[in-house]
């Protein structure tokens, strides 16, 4: 079943209005692949969302980076998923390893996040992978099949879940999984689905990648069978990222 290459792009906490402002230029003056090629989200800072929205071009969405785990009220600091959708916002990251780590949330929290958030009519980049401990232990799969059956308890479509498997060692580090290794999580992660969900689900749910991809190893990790795109943290700041969306014609 063919599956539709998808390059995310997560600003995470950085960025000034002028900043933003030549980021966005660089998207809009890029050629990118056609729709039926490859779907392309990027990821602002909440500050800049609205900005960013009405600036940059149809062919890239917006995606939030964190949404509150129910309906809003008092939760001083909190975005709620209905705001994100008042803002016509269609995308909402959940579960990225620096949120678990930083924040301390949970594989239920997040769980109860991706319910939440699909719930309400957002599309789901839920976020899955091991630290560099647990991979030398030899817990990789053990550690994603835990983080992704979290989630599992809590939905009953995946129609909308993007699942991004980034390997916590990777992340900002410069060190990238090998395309072997990262085609071999992949794998195991869509047995993991077929098995515990069906094939349906294996078979047309999307795993993304992230941890360090840039312009130089991101055609080769996208030739990777299980391997159907991106979330890509620094590199997204870059015009090196219009390369990144441009790796997906390798599926072609």
């Amino acid at each position: 079943m063919g599956r539709l290459f998808f390059v995310g792009g997560n600003w995470k906490c950085n960025g000034t209005s002028e900043e933003v402002k030549k980021i966005v230029s660089i998207l809009n003056s890029a050629q990118v692949p056609s729709k039926d090629v490859v779907e392309i989200v990027v990821s602002p800072p909440f500050v800049f969302i609205p900005s960013v929205k009405s600036e940059l071009k149809p062919e890239f969405h917006i995606a939030a980076q964190n949404c509150w785990v129910k309906k809003g009220g008092a939760f001083t600091g909190e975005i709620s998923a209905e705001m994100l959708l008042n803002l016509g916002i269609p995308w909402v990251i959940v579960g990225h390893s620096e949120r678990r780590a930083l924040m301390n949330e949970s594989n239920e929290f997040v769980g109860d996040k991706v319910a939440y958030a699909l719930s309400q009519g957002l599309k789901v980049i839920a976020c899955v992978g091991e630290t560099l401990q647990e991979r030398e232990a030899g817990t990789t799969m053990k550690v994603v099949a835990e983080q992704t059956k979290a989630i599992a308890d809590k939905i009953k479509n995946w129609d909308n879940v993007v699942l991004a498997y980034e390997p916590v060692w990777a992340i900002g580090t410069g060190k990238v999984a090998t395309p072997a290794q990262a085609q071999e999580v992949h794998a195991e992660l869509r047995k993991w689905l077929e098995t515990n969900i069906k094939a349906e689900v294996a078979a047309k749910t999307r795993i993304i990648y992230g941890g360090s991809v840039n312009g130089s190893n991101c055609k080769e990790l996208a030739g990777q069978n299980d391997l159907d795109g991106f979330l890509v943290g620094g590199a997204s700041l870059k015009p090196e990222f219009i390369d990144i969306i441009k790796a997906a014609e390798v599926k072609k």
